[in-house]
């Protein structure tokens, strides 16, 4: 289900800035929960296991 569409700059930036607002909602000892809750849906909508495992692993470098 892989579209390859990529977001604009402002658009990254209104993900950013949705994404530090709801980490801040919900607080730090929630963060964890709500983070892992956003990956499954995303995850799922993005329909391909294969693909989210590898920006899993984009994700985890340089940290």
């Amino acid at each position: 289900m892989n579209n390859n569409q990529t977001l604009s700059i402002p658009s990254l930036e209104i993900v950013y800035d949705t994404l530090a607002t709801a980490i801040d909602t919900v607080g730090e000892d929630k963060s964890q929960l709500f983070l892992v809750k956003l990956a499954l849906l995303n995850a799922n909508q993005l329909g391909d296991a294969d693909l989210f495992q590898k920006q899993v692993e984009i994700a985890l470098q340089d940290l």
